[in-house]
Order: structure tokens, then sequence, then C-alpha cells
């Protein structure tokens, strides 16, 4: 317990003393908003609301100032100016459905909306406190709608991207289950760790890549922590799982509170989170979703290796299928745990600093908000199983974003757990696990 309340306090004095200047959040508008006056409106400045809408404008490449942009819904009305750079931002009170309009009276000489650009047009938030509204500019320009093969691509794209991330955190919890036979409710949290500590160590003004190699060798120790710390102690006073599971749940609630308390309430973004577009062929693929494709791949098919080919991946598999004899066997069953506790919070942590550029946004329960998903996958593909957990995030990744072709982007979380509840209904035990004997 001792090194568990240590690493709580090594992670508060992170926080602490993490330089606020370089933060980058998305509730700072470029722009000041207006709201128009009327009694439903929220009262307060715009750049204290929580949330906004924003975008850049340009013509010919070159930034365009000076124009007025209007958004309406949920009983608010605000407008924004775009900035020298293009830029503009309107702070709302809430998330929902706005109605954004692009005043073509305020648009300088010479230039015009692209023909068959929508304007004014409907903007929805999705799980984020930001939502972006492009007004594409300039005369001869013809903005072609995508053909459904196409679109139809890219969620596929952007749905294996998202479930191979999800698989990070997934594999982590299948392990853990695996060798414990724990369901452990605060594995969210590990996954918000390893955005936090990306941020943290950004913010010092490390690079990228040095900040998220921290990031992720702090998951791992929180995970060693948890283990030696909490964990194991509660193994060998023979606690039992629906205990420890409750424990879980207890821990979840502290640390995610414990993060909000130093971390704040708002969405700050990680460097580079607004990334490029790359087009391949008819396909449109930001460059985040694709480094994130690659580096998730790569990762999964290393721990794939290490399971299946080294020493303590047996190990491991061995203690999963049945502790007391590995035991037997000289294996060290709490070493085992312990690899594994470390691991899965690698693991968690990678899928966290993903999942950080996919939304895009760190916030305190980030890790909270697919928690569910998590367990849909590791459900779905067989409780205990790894391969399983890989395949069923896969499936629910997929799933999640080919939805949103015909579902609002608010209900596409819903269709995943819906299909795990229906093959659930026909395969009890998952899609890879195995048939067991109750009673």
């Amino acid at each position: 317990m001792g090194l568990l309340f240590a690493l709580l306090a090594v992670f508060a004095a992170l926080l602490l003393s993490a330089p606020a200047g370089q933060a980058q959040t998305l509730a700072a508008p470029l722009s000041t908003s207006t709201p128009a006056p009327s009694p439903a409106e929220s009262t307060g400045p715009p750049e204290s609301f929580p949330n906004t809408i924003n975008g850049v404008l340009r013509n010919a490449g070159q930034p365009v100032a000076g124009v007025t942009i209007r958004a309406t819904g949920e009983g608010f009305s605000g407008e924004a100016v775009s900035s020298a750079t293009g830029g503009w931002s309107i702070g709302v009170p809430v998330q929902g459905t706005y109605e954004v309009e692009l005043d073509v009276s305020t648009l300088p000489e010479g230039v015009t909306l692209a023909e068959g650009a929508q304007n004014p047009r409907q903007v929805t938030f999705a799980n984020t406190s930001n939502a972006g509204a492009i007004f594409p500019l300039g005369a001869g320009i013809v903005v072609q709608t995508q053909s459904f093969g196409e679109l139809l691509v890219e969620r596929i794209l952007a749905g294996l991207s998202f479930g191979l991330l999800l698989a990070l955190a997934s594999v982590g919890l299948s392990l853990i289950f695996g060798t414990t036979g724990l369901t452990n409710f605060a594995h969210g949290e590990m996954v918000t760790l390893g955005a936090v500590l990306m941020f943290f160590f950004s913010g010092l003004g490390m690079p990228v890549w040095l900040a998220a190699v921290l990031a992720v060798v702090g998951g791992g120790l929180s995970g060693y922590l948890q283990d030696s710390g909490l964990w194991k102690p509660l193994r060998r006073r023979g606690t039992g799982i629906i205990p420890m599971m409750i424990v879980s749940i207890g821990l979840a609630l502290a640390a995610r509170y414990t993060i909000q308390l130093f971390f704040g309430g708002s969405t700050q973004q990680l460097p580079g989170a607004r990334s490029p577009q790359i087009e391949l062929g008819s396909v449109s693929i930001s460059q985040n979703t694709l480094i994130s494709l690659v580096i998730s791949t790569v990762v999964v098919l290393m721990v794939a290796f290490l399971l299946l080919k080294t020493r303590i991946g047996k190990a491991t598999r061995a203690v999963a299928d049945n502790p007391a004899l590995a035991s037997a066997s000289g294996i060290d069953v709490d070493g085992v745990i312990r690899i594994v506790w470390t691991v899965g919070g690698i693991l968690a942590g990678l899928g966290g600093i993903l999942w950080a550029y996919y939304r895009p946004g760190v916030t305190f329960n980030m890790g909270q908000q697919i928690l569910l998903l998590i367990f849909a996958a590791v459900v779905l593909g067989g409780l205990g199983t790894v391969f399983g957990a890989l395949v069923g995030s896969i499936i629910v990744g997929i799933f999640v974003e080919v939805s949103t072709i015909w579902l609002e982007a608010d209900l596409k979380f819903v269709g995943a757990l819906l299909i795990m509840i229906i093959v659930l209904l026909f395969r009890p035990q998952g899609i890879l696990g195995r048939k067991e004997r109750v009673g």
C-alpha cells in the first residue's frame, strides 16, 4: 500500500508542476464570440464556455480575415469574426446540434463560397468539446460529394484504426483477467493516465516521441505498482474476485477524480492533434489516423510474438490456463502476474495516447468513455483470450465507424454494444472463447 500512495504522490506532484502555459486548450476561442441577447441564452463571457465550434477560412491557400460566422441552436446564438490567420471560434454553453452560417456579405471582394458548399450547415458534437465547420472558398471550385463506396472505405479504414487502438487496451485487460480472474474497472483510468502523462511531458517542451515513450513507461510503472501495492496483498489474503472487483470500481472513481482535481475538467490538445488529410486515391484519411493504424498493428504483432514464441509468453498462457498446475510446474505465478500488470499498463498507456489523438483531446474521463467498448471487445472475442480481444476490438471499431453512415454520431457506441448482445445470444462464450460447464 505504501508503494501505491507513493505513486499517487508522485503523480500529483507531476501534474502540479506541469507548465500550463504550453497547454493547448480547445475551450479558448481564437476570436471573440458575441452571443445575441436573449433570455434563453447562458450568461457569462463566451471564453468561459466549455465547448467550441471552430474552423479556418482559406482562399487559394491564403487566410481570409474579417468574415462573420454565426451559430444558433440549443437556445443559444453567437458569432465570431475570422482572424488574420483565417481562424474563427465560437464558444457554446452546451454540446448538441447547431446551425452554422457564414455571412457571405462579409466576404472580401472576389472571394466566394465554392459551388455546392453548404451554407448554413449543421454541426453536431460527438464525444469531444470541439466541433469543426468547413466552408470551402474559391471561384471555380466545385464541392463534390463522395460516392457510397468511397465513404464506406473511409469509414472502414477509420474503424480499423480505432479498433486496433481499442485492442491495445483490450488485450491488456484480457491478459489481466486471464491470469487473475479480475475484471478491472480501473483499466479505463490506466488509459487516461497514458494521455495525461503525454500531455505533461509535452508541456515540459520534450519532443513528441520522447514524451510518448516516457508516458508509456509511466503506464507500465503504474501497472507494476498497482499489483505490488494493492492486488498482490489482496490475493495473499485470499480476497474473493467479487470484493476485488468492487475495490477496482473504488480505485477507478478515486483515480478519475484525482486526475480531475489536478488536471482540470477542460479538454486539452496534444502536439500535432490537428493533422493534414492524406489522399489515397479517392479515399481521404488523416495523417494521425494512419500513423495510429501503423503503430497499433506493429505493437499488436509484437504482443502476439511474445505470447507465442517466448518463454514468458508460454508461462503467461500456462498461468491463464491453470495457475495451480503452473505453480506446481515451477512457474513463478506472482512474477508472471506482475509482468502481465506491467504489460497491461504499457498497452493501456499507449492506447490512451492514440485515443487522445483520435478523439482528439485529453480529458480526465476519456478512459471511462471507452471502458464499455473495451469490455464489449473482450466479451465479444471471449473472456480471457488475447486473440479474442483483438478480434472483438476490430469488429467493434469497424462497426462503430461504419454505423455513422446511417446513425447519428452520438449513437455509434450504442450500436457496438447492441451487436455484442446479439452475438452473445448465439455464442455466449464469445467468438474465440471456449465452452465451459458450470455446476
